[in-house]
């Protein structure tokens, strides 16, 4: 079993493997609860978001703040709707889980884990690793003859860049940036509620209008200046019909020859109409300091990580970068990313950013990968070894 957290809105990635490591079934949830203004009473935990008639005004119950783990209770309630009869039938006994967890992870919320997989589960195995290490783990498997690369992990509630070297990450060059796509939903609620229609309680809604029309822009100043153009000359603007989960069960971008620039739609429909907004807020990825926050954006803290290691290694990992998460789906971010550190990195130096096919499920991939390597079975902690070592089997092993 491998359980992944976070990328982009919370989702958490999961497949089930028994003891000989072979595949039963995999599954993409929201590691969450929700409630909806329609139920109130009712609590709905991971996929029976699918339940939910009606999903605006849609309250999220988050186990996770800044990445890391803090409501077990919630947590809890979504493994036990996991592992019981309603998604996977899961024998404990018979089972190995691979979990990931943040950089530096707090040894308390480490050791509630370990007592929470080897005590009230009582999985036959456990490995909690880092999703960078996953990614590595995929990236050397597919390109055997690199020695190096930098994961950029850019996710829900933070950016994380991690240098690795022979599949072993190099602490001294991680980098954590407390952006991520909770932070850019919730500057385009604010936007929006500000310039055109109280949104701050549909974070639901509002998220996927993020995800359906934001990008990156490519030259910043350029587009902005035409999202000020009136009428056609506006070429950045964009109308998104809202859903009203009667008629419309999910919103969408209106084509652009459908859209009116003079008057209303005579459709009934609930537009919201958005020009800078959709390049602005992924921006924020680069500059966090638009906002107020005072923080290095991605490519200068992928040039400081790269800096802090030694001279003859730097190269190989300017050749090598792998950005993963749910923000590097935005249209534009590899380019973006790949021309701001060409202007950033020495000329001699080769530069070089990756985009998986999937960056969501990469590390997850990664972790498939490793658990049917040769080497699994040496780097788990079994129950057995919990049993009678306890906490410090896992602090020897897991180098999280």
């Amino acid at each position: 079993m491998i359980i992944s957290e976070p990328t982009a809105l919370t989702i958490l990635l999961l497949a089930v493997f028994c003891s000989h490591l072979s595949c039963l079934c995999f599954s993409v949830i929201p590691n969450c609860q929700f409630r909806s203004k329609t139920s109130r009473l009712k609590t709905f935990t991971a996929n029976q978001l699918d339940e939910i008639k009606d999903p605006s005004g849609l309250f999220y119950i988050l186990p996770f703040q800044k990445g890391y783990l803090v409501n077990w209770d919630v947590q809890r309630k979504v493994w036990d709707h996991l592992f019981g009869k309603e998604m996977f039938k899961v024998d404990f006994a018979d089972t190995s889980i691979i979990i990931t967890e943040p950089y530096f992870n707090f040894s308390s919320i480490q050791e509630s884990m370990n007592e929470i997989l080897f005590e009230e589960y009582q999985f036959q195995s456990a490995l909690r690793i880092n999703a960078g290490s996953l990614s590595a783990h995929h990236y050397f498997h597919t390109n055997p003859s690199e020695l190096c690369c930098l994961v950029v992990e850019s996710g829900f509630s933070f950016t994380h860049i991690a240098p690795y070297c022979r599949s072993k990450k190099m602490k001294e060059g991680i980098r954590r940036i407390n952006v991520g796509g909770k932070l850019l939903t919730n500057h385009l609620k604010e936007i929006i509620s500000y310039r055109q229609l109280h949104v701050m309680d549909e974070t639901y809604v509002i998220n996927q209008v993020k995800e359906d029309v934001c990008y990156v822009s490519q030259q910043f100043y350029k587009d902005m200046e035409i999202a000020q153009l009136k009428g056609e000359e506006n070429t950045v603007m964009r109308d998104y019909v809202l859903p009203d989960f009667s008629s419309i069960k999910k919103g969408f971008c209106k084509p652009k020859e459908e859209m009116v620039f003079s008057g209303k739609y005579k459709t009934g429909e609930q537009i919201l109409r958005l020009a800078n907004e959709r390049f602005a807020v992924p921006e924020m990825l680069f500059h966090p300091s638009d906002i107020g926050i005072q923080e290095m954006g991605i490519p200068e803290a992928i040039v400081d990580s790269i800096q802090s290691l030694p001279e003859d290694m730097q190269p190989h990992f300017y050749q090598n970068i792998i950005i993963i998460g749910g923000n590097t789906l935005f249209l534009g971010f590899r380019e973006r990313l790949q021309a701001e550190l060409r202007s950033l990195v020495p000329a001699h130096l080769p530069v070089s950013v990756l985009l998986p096919q999937n960056p969501i499920c990469y590390s997850w991939e990664g972790g498939k990968l490793l658990a049917h390597s040769p080497d699994y079975d040496e780097i788990v902690v079994t129950r057995e070894d919990y049993e009678e070592n306890g906490h410090c089997i896992c602090e020897e092993k897991f180098d999280t």
